[in-house]
């Protein structure tokens, strides 16, 4: 099981606008295989998911372990994870959060907080973020040797970097 891919995808699926079942195969185009799999309240569920996710990486943001740790573990409770191990592939035994029967949501929910628990208890709670860049609000993960992500995407940093250069230059003609 790869808790750090699964720690990322719990960030795309926050980010995720699942506006209905369309919106939720585009965002499942790489794991086509789950599009016959996905039900009519899946995406309501997935929904009422992210709002709850959210705050975990807020909290993250601003070094709030206990809250960070308290929100996941009340998630934890409320969407009980059941692994079990896969044999699709009976030369790579490996580990599934669901079980076969799981709906998509569930599969989704699952990665999601296996991956980010995981990801808490082996790099630390104040790994995850909310996007430095003032008009966006996506989430992200940060795995990076000194923590020092801040932004949720190269766009992100980018656009962030020229705004404060602009803001520079302004500063020094206005001097």
């Amino acid at each position: 099981m790869d808790f750090i891919r699964y720690a990322e995808r719990a960030a795309s699926l926050v980010n995720a606008d699942l506006a209905d079942e369309t919106a939720l195969h585009e965002h499942l185009a790489d794991r086509s295989w789950l599009h016959r799999s996905v039900a009519p309240g899946d995406v309501a569920s997935l929904q009422a998911f992210q709002s709850d996710l959210r705050p975990v990486f807020e909290a993250s943001d601003v070094d709030d372990v206990p809250l960070v740790v308290s929100q996941l573990n009340d998630l934890l409770a409320a969407h009980p994870v059941t692994p079990m191990i896969s044999d699709h592939d009976p030369d790579n035994l490996h580990m599934h959060v669901a079980n076969r029967a799981a709906s998509v949501a569930e599969l989704l929910v699952g990665e999601a907080l296996m991956g980010l628990a995981n990801l808490v208890c082996d790099l630390g709670a104040t790994r995850l973020g909310t996007c430095s860049e003032a008009r966006c609000d996506h989430v992200y993960v940060d795995t990076s040797p000194n923590q020092s992500r801040r932004y949720c995407s190269d766009r992100c940093s980018s656009r962030a970097n020229v705004a404060a250069f602009r803001a520079r230059q302004k500063a020094a003609s206005a001097s």
